[in-house]
């Protein structure tokens, strides 16, 4: 068994007092940078690990950030954007429990275990928003911070969905494309943005969309947007591009446009929407919007470490973070 390392010791190491080191594992400000450096960098050559439950009683916090989501862990935005906060919440100190309504086979709401699992603060992505539970989570003051979408009462990390779509809109028109039809997601805060977004580009470049190009679908939905597509298609006047809800769902749409004999992008064009790794190695590789999952994941677990280390000087805001246009090779020109 190795032996543990103590502050005294790395107090020794670096020539300061123990209550000096404390300061610095406990996020105390007035310890100069340089001093806080060496301190972080003894305690990993001697493979110091802080007392979890000390460090609980001295500040009031159990250092554990709940996590939660429905269901889009096995997606790869999603598990993105968990991955980069899981890492600066780890970097600034903290751990990670998911929440759910289900403990050993007993039925409790998300408000009830996060207080059971005793999380200091909650990251809200992937769920149903108004679903009254998510709601009463986000109301009960407990510090929390969301993900694309707005509570009032609460910071937000909101990827750029308004520019990125114009973007990709300007890009399909300066494509020569005038008949875009866009399949969306259900109606959340991320698909009205889109939607704005959609719906500007066309007003600045002068051209309308017929309703009938508009069709919902559903996020991460294959089968609704193979569906959607079918729909689309049959109409007397089909559109020369589609756009997906998101990579994943243009997979059911690629499904459905080889059933009905039309190659990608040679007879008609296509695009989707978070540039994923998988979107990149797909032959022909997609043209799509990629968002900037480690900037948002990472920004979301600093904004809700600061609410709940200064309550008294948080202020809840919404930081929209940028994504870029990835060229591929779905849309033709005519």
């Amino acid at each position: 068994m190795f032996p543990i390392a103590t502050i005294k010791q790395i107090a020794k190491q670096c020539g300061v007092s123990t209550a000096t080191v404390s300061k610095v594992f406990n996020g105390y400000s007035d310890v100069g940078e340089q001093t806080a450096r060496a301190v972080r960098e003894a305690a990993e050559s001697l493979g110091y690990f802080p007392n979890a439950a000390a460090r609980a009683l001295k500040t009031s916090r159990a250092y554990n950030l709940g996590v939660l989501y429905i269901d889009q862990m096995q997606h790869e935005f999603f598990s993105q954007i968990l991955e980069s906060f899981k890492r600066q919440a780890e970097r600034q100190g903290y751990d990670i429990t998911f929440i759910s309504r289900n403990i050993g086979g007993r039925l409790m709401s998300y408000l009830d275990h996060c207080r059971y699992r005793g999380c200091d603060g909650m990251l809200i992505t992937c769920v149903d928003f108004t679903d009254p539970l998510v709601s009463a989570l986000a109301g009960s003051g407990i510090p929390i911070v969301s993900i694309d979408h707005v509570f009032g009462n609460s910071s937000s990390v909101l990827s750029d969905n308004v520019t990125g779509m114009q973007e990709l809109v300007t890009h399909l028109y300066e494509r020569g494309h005038r008949k875009i039809a866009y399949i969306r997601g259900e109606n959340y805060d991320v698909t009205h943005r889109r939607m704005a977004g959609f719906h500007r580009a066309c007003r600045s470049l002068k051209f309308n969309v017929p309703a009938m190009y508009l069709v919902q679908a559903g996020y991460q939905n294959p089968e609704k947007s193979a569906a959607a597509t079918r729909q689309l298609l049959e109409l007397d006047d089909r559109p020369t591009c589609i756009l997906y809800p998101d990579d994943f769902s243009y997979i059911g749409g690629l499904n459905e446009l080889e059933r009905a004999g039309l190659r990608v992008p040679l007879d008609i064009s296509a695009a989707g929407y978070d540039g994923t790794h998988l979107s990149q190695v797909m032959r022909p590789r997609l043209t799509t919007v990629k968002q900037d999952t480690a900037a948002i994941g990472s920004t979301a677990a600093e904004l809700l470490i600061r609410a709940i280390e200064n309550p008294e000087t948080d202020v809840p805001e919404q930081v929209i973070v940028s994504g870029h246009l990835l060229l591929g090779e779905t849309v033709s020109a005519i």
